[in-house]
């Protein structure tokens, strides 16, 4: 069997520094999601301005996640939950790129709570792994990206899929 590639584009979309969401809503026929994102924010400063994900529109306090963060010279670990969305990294500073991976695994299953890991970085600020719950049963059928502020241009939203070997 000769290898292939594993993850399949679905679409990418470029920020053009007036946009404060991406939504992704037409992925069909995959086992698993993948979604990277690179970029930052126009918020400079602000400490509420992480990249935040809602799935199906789904505003009720169905969220969970727990965090691990590092920055070479500390670290910390946190849980949320009853969350209103997920949060995948923070890129407040609008000099300094942030880049986020998010696995959306088994999302199209109708019998399981949804799980998505996440890895994100911003450099000389810290590293954010993150393993995060959508406490319902729904496919998940459309997927929001979202902050405070606007995302900066050349920010980049790609969604990948994985098929079923």
């Amino acid at each position: 069997m000769a290898a292939g590639s594993t993850y399949t584009p679905i679409a990418t979309t470029t920020a053009s520094g007036s946009t404060s969401s991406i939504t992704f809503n037409s992925f069909t026929g995959y086992t698993d999601l993948v979604l990277v994102f690179e970029g930052n924010s126009t918020n400079a400063g602000s400490s509420a301005n992480s990249l935040r994900i809602r799935v199906n529109s789904d505003t009720g306090s169905n969220y969970s996640g727990t965090y691990l963060s590092g920055n070479g010279s500390s670290a910390a670990s946190g849980r949320t939950s009853n969350a209103t969305n997920w949060d995948a990294i923070n890129i407040a500073q609008a000099s300094v790129r942030g880049m986020a991976k998010m696995y959306f695994m088994n999302y199209s299953n109708s019998t399981t709570y949804k799980t998505m890991l996440s890895h994100s970085s911003v450099a000389a600020v810290d590293a954010l792994p993150a393993v995060n719950l959508w406490r319902n049963t729904n496919a998940i059928t459309a997927i929001e990206l979202f902050i405070t502020g606007n995302f900066s241009s050349g920010s980049t939203f790609t969604l990948y899929g994985i098929a079923a070997a």
